[in-house]
């Protein structure tokens, strides 16, 4: 094993997936040699994990609850699924952010449902007693500031995880599950102005009024996201440690 991670991408937009994986490299304190970019959606999961300290997981357009799923999905799932198993088990470090969160909780057994979306922009997020107690997100203020756009989320802590961080909008913002597996429901990677630059190819994807996207802009570009950072870092040196 090396002290080098894994992004795993799990967007088919090649612009969005590039911009992703600086974002990744930036909050996790990497660099560009450091942070090895896999494209998932178009190469399945490789064979040799065990090459890299520590993974990390982006969002995705798709859906965990999409009724009608390609070939594509259904195998990036299902490789999201192996990866998950592998860190649950504690044979690797990973870090599983928004439509992550969801391909986790179903494989623990939990509700993925669309009752508790989020809009785009920046929401208070709140850690519980396991929470500030947590190796990871322990460093972290009680109440900080991240980054959110979802349709979809997890209904409550699933099966065997550990709820670190909630608020009201949506009852799951992170868990822990198994010996080295987190997962979040916001984006602790992007700046404001990489979460803008994102919005720009999702315009049209109903995450936001399209014809809004000045003020959503505005609104995103007040967000204090220091607190997510911090939590990137985190990872970056747990895992690196463990190797």
């Amino acid at each position: 094993m090396t002290a080098r991670l894994l992004y795993v991408c799990a967007r088919p937009q090649r612009e969005a997936a590039v911009a992703e994986w600086a974002s990744f490299r930036d909050g996790l304190g990497v660099g560009d040699d450091d942070l090895v970019h896999h494209d998932l959606v178009r190469e399945p999961l490789p064979a040799d994990l065990d090459r890299y300290a520590g993974i990390v997981v982006g969002g995705s357009p798709f859906n965990v609850t999409d009724p009608d799923k390609g070939d594509e999905q259904l195998r990036l799932e299902t490789d999201l699924e192996r990866l998950a198993a592998t860190a649950i088990e504690g044979r690797t470090s990973a870090l599983f952010t928004c439509y992550g969160i969801g391909v986790v909780t179903r494989l623990l057994g939990g509700e993925v449902t669309l009752r508790h979306p989020e809009d785009t922009g920046p929401a208070e997020i709140t850690l519980t007693d396991a929470g500030r107690g947590d190796e990871l997100f322990g460093i972290l203020n009680p109440r900080f500031e991240a980054l959110t756009a979802h349709k979809e989320a997890t209904a409550a802590v699933p099966p065997g995880a550990t709820l670190l961080a909630e608020n009201d909008a949506c009852p799951v913002q992170a868990y822990r599950a198994g010996v080295g597996l987190w997962a979040t429901q916001f984006h602790p990677e992007p700046t404001a102005e990489a979460f803008v630059a994102r919005m720009r190819v999702y315009r049209d994807a109903g995450y936001f009024d399209a014809d809004a996207f000045d003020e959503v802009s505005t609104f995103v570009r007040t967000a204090s996201v220091e607190q997510p950072t911090l939590l990137l870092r985190s990872f970056a040196a747990r895992a690196r440690a463990a190797a």
